[in-house]
């Protein structure tokens, strides 16, 4: 099996591996790597459990290849935190207004609605909806996420205020 060098920047830090070509993203991250917060749900890209922010983008890291990362900065759950340890307004949100039952989807459903209010710091409950759509929970009514991602959009909204 063919295998490349590649290089990744995962939550700030650079990683070098040499992969499997056929190697998926996901398991680059987790097994190589040890950054468990994206997790296999369907390998099928329809749950997005394996959300990760790369290069300004969401991405199902099940459907991507680790080589065709290479060169890439991604973002994980675990670089969602300031470099203090307090939490980002989408995890503080997803604390506050009960964003979460059994926690499965909810760091890819936080690093997808990190890109979400990149593009749109103030979606409505709609847009909301929308943007968080490729994300599956099997366990809330999606009440209390579409809850948490307004209080994290509001919190970031102060937080640009007072800069």
């Amino acid at each position: 099996m063919a295998k490349s060098l590649i290089t990744l920047t995962i939550n700030g830090e650079v990683h070098e591996q040499r992969v499997d070509d056929r190697e998926l993203l996901i398991h680059t991250i987790r097994e190589r790597i040890n950054l468990t917060g994206a997790h296999i749900g369907c390998d099928t890209g329809h749950c997005g459990a394996c959300t990760i922010d790369l290069d300004g983008r969401s991405v199902k890291s099940c459907m991507m290849f680790a080589v065709q990362a290479n060169g890439a900065s991604i973002t994980t759950i675990e670089g969602m935190a300031h470099a203090d340890g307090t939490l980002h307004a989408l995890q503080e949100g997803f604390r506050m207004e009960h964003g979460l039952q059994c926690g499965y989807c909810t760091p890819g459903m936080i690093t997808r609605a990190y890109r979400l209010l990149k593009e749109n710091p103030n979606p409505t409950e709609a847009e909301i909806r929308m943007g968080i759509a490729g994300n599956l929970c099997r366990c809330t009514g999606y009440q209390n996420i579409v809850k948490s991602i307004q209080y994290a959009a509001e919190q970031l909204r102060i937080k640009e205020a007072a800069e």
